[in-house]
């Protein structure tokens, strides 16, 4: 299952898309602690399956909590990861700004 999280206003736009297929698949979930502004939560979804994702906290203050990393995300080289996509191992995270 594939979870939208997402914010827009003038400041810009900022999404973020879980994939809680793959998402379940890891042992780790570095991303929860990878994220700076401790974006991510870990819950059981509707399979039994532990997954990530936004935290309720956090879902409507994404452009406040996530503007910081939008300006390291430039470029397609290892160097421009962000902490949250750079710890995700399974690759499940994905983002749009």
């Amino acid at each position: 299952m594939i979870a939208n999280y997402g914010y827009e206003d003038g400041s810009g736009f900022y999404y973020i898309t879980i994939d809680g297929n793959i998402c379940a698949k890891c042992s780790n979930h570095g991303c929860l602690t990878a994220c700076p502004q401790g974006v991510y939560a870990i819950e059981m979804d509707d399979y039994d399956d532990n997954v990530a994702v936004v935290s309720e906290t956090a879902r409507k203050r994404l452009h406040e909590l996530c503007s910081l990393c939008k300006g390291q995300n430039g470029g397609g080289g290892s160097e421009h990861k962000l902490p949250c996509t750079g710890a995700c191992t399974a690759g499940a995270l994905r983002h749009s700004w």
